[in-house]
């Protein structure tokens, strides 16, 4: 977490501060803009990987007094424009396409202001994931489930209890009550105190109609900015006939127990 102020150059309403973050994941507070701020997304990794990286910011629902551009060479392109009040709302861009540049927008009381966002940075494929613009409803390939098998930061066997649509924020919440853990990145799904079963929340597109039914899922995917998203999730049925067709001919990429 970075959190700079502006109050501290107050009488320089021209300054430009900057900022390096060396953490794959995080959060940046500018608070009372002034000025503008210039972002260096450093991480710890070779750069001859930077190419292969995204970087994807989340805007805080509050975040107002500045607008986000991406800047390469001295050429700016506005990414977040201040006071865009896009609930959830994620922009993505390629690392090698440029750096973040904040500039503060005018106000009549800066001390009212606080700009902020979360921000990840991914491999190329991993983002490509979260954000398919062709086809983000299209059933997974036998294929693509088996790998997603081995490569999500979730995956799990369960049932849906509940679906929650959000209009505004165009998302589905999906409640899911858990048969079987294989696996999980952060603690998603926990034991709930009244049950004593394990249940959690995934979230997808509005747009994929998801809707509570009978049976059991095998629900993979990924974690995105603190929040498990939905990648593949056949029915558990069909999950076990491609693990063993794979299996008997020797092609499936990883081992888990299918039952």
């Amino acid at each position: 977490l970075s959190s700079p102020s502006g109050l501290t150059h107050e009488s320089h309403k021209k300054d430009v501060e900057q900022v390096y973050l060396r953490c794959s994941e995080g959060s940046i507070e500018w608070m009372y803009p002034t000025g503008a701020l210039i972002v260096n997304l450093r991480p710890n990794t070779s750069p001859a990987s930077y190419k292969h990286l995204t970087v994807c910011i989340k805007p805080f629902k509050d975040s107002a007094g500045a607008n986000i551009y991406l800047e390469k060479t001295g050429e700016l392109k506005l990414l977040v424009r201040d006071g865009d009040r896009s609930p959830s709302k994620v922009y993505c861009f390629g690392y090698d396409q440029g750096g973040l540049f904040i500039e503060a927008t005018p106000q009549q009381d800066i001390s009212r202001k606080i700009t902020g966002f979360q921000y990840e940075l991914m491999s190329k494929g991993m983002a490509s994931d979260l954000h398919t613009v062709s086809a983000p409803c299209r059933p997974c390939s036998d294929t693509e489930v088996l790998l997603a098998v081995c490569t999500s930061d979730f995956v799990i066997r369960g049932s849906i209890q509940d679906v929650t649509n959000m209009a505004e924020e165009q998302e589905s919440i999906i409640h899911v009550g858990v048969n079987k853990l294989y696996r999980q990145k952060s603690k998603v799904f926990q034991l709930t105190g009244e049950s004593g079963n394990w249940r959690g929340q995934i979230k997808t597109l509005l747009e994929c109609g998801v809707r509570p039914g009978d049976g059991d899922f095998l629900f993979t995917g990924r974690m995105h900015f603190g929040e498990a998203r939905l990648g593949c999730a056949p029915r558990f049925k069909d999950f076990q006939r491609m693990y063993k067709e794979a299996k008997d001919k020797g092609l499936n990429p990883c081992e888990i127990g299918p039952d």
